[in-house]
């Protein structure tokens, strides 16, 4: 789980800076920036998601601490 979460952050990092590329890149004469930056909208609200059903779950662990 942690890495489908690595992974697809990493990707929504790629995501973002895509639409940085495209609005220097077309100097808003293109809606391509507009549809990148809806991807990582659309991939970060799935991660929220799925983290979300994978806390409930008990899906998620953590690292257990002893001292």
């Amino acid at each position: 789980m942690n890495i489908f979460a690595a992974i697809l952050f990493l990707i929504i990092v790629y995501s973002l800076g895509s639409a940085l590329y495209y609005m220097f890149k077309d100097k808003g004469n293109s809606t391509r920036m507009v549809k990148s930056l809806s991807i990582r909208v659309g991939l970060s609200l799935f991660l929220f998601i799925v983290m979300m059903i994978a806390a409930r779950l008990d899906m998620l662990s953590s690292p257990e601490f002893t001292y």
